[in-house]
């Protein structure tokens, strides 16, 4: 499990529990932006605690996708089999990790938690936070002609296949377009990835990190690569 955080303070410790409770044998990374609430702190008590969990400190703020890639990267290293991205703030439940577990079990070479599918459902979110997933999602389907609901989704399986599949150095998003571009350069490999439905619960404490930079970002990236697919080699 590859968690990144920056200010993340109060809803880190019930989530590694949350984690640790729903998958015994689970591992938990903690990729750590240098908090300045002290979350990297927290990291490490808990690591001290539990010999399944560990922390991965990074100097500064550097943008979701890059502390996703350094997860991914430490995870390759040490031999994991199957990797999963996750959300630190409890917007996704612990719960229904095995349902995403299943999926790989069942063949799958990556599964995403999808919102916007038949049993999926947001719980608690803002009208204007809805109307920018499903815009990004619907303008990321049409420019990259992905067959997939939830593009914009943080809460995904992969196979070590999958991972390996892709050359994470050249992997370009920082922030939220990470997940499209993630997504886009497995389809492009041939992958299979499947949709898992899950239910989105909005934070309950600390602040959002999205931003009309990250949404500025996501669609100029889109854009450049559904008018150019060599983008994704």
């Amino acid at each position: 499990m590859v968690i990144p955080t920056y200010n993340e303070i109060d809803s880190l410790g019930p989530v590694v529990a949350a984690v640790r409770a729903a998958v015994s044998d689970a591992h938990v990374l903690v990729v750590d932006d240098n908090s300045p609430d002290g979350t990297g702190a927290l990291a490490d008590r808990l690591a001290a605690g539990d010999e399944q969990v560990h922390v991965l400190h990074r100097l500064a703020k550097d943008g979701l996708g890059r502390a996703y890639v350094a997860g991914f990267t430490w995870a390759l290293e040490r031999d994991f089999g199957r990797i999963v991205e996750m959300d630190a703030d409890g917007s996704h439940q612990a719960s229904e990790l095995p349902l995403l577990l299943a999926a790989l079990d069942a063949g799958a070479d990556a599964a995403i938690g999808t919102r916007w599918m038949p049993g999926g459902s947001v719980h608690d979110w803002p009208l204007h936070r809805r109307l920018i997933s499903r815009a990004g999602t619907g303008y990321a389907r049409l420019m990259l002609r992905s067959r997939l609901r939830d593009l914009t989704s943080g809460y995904r399986a992969f196979t070590r296949r999958a991972l390996e599949s892709i050359d994470l150095d050249r992997v370009q998003g920082a922030g939220y377009v990470f997940q499209i571009e993630m997504a886009a350069r497995l389809s492009k490999r041939g992958m299979r990835v499947t949709e898992v439905p899950i239910t989105f619960v909005e934070r309950r404490a600390g602040a959002s990190k999205m931003s009309t930079a990250i949404v500025l970002e996501a669609m100029t990236w889109v854009t450049k690569a559904g008018f150019s697919p060599r983008k994704l080699s």
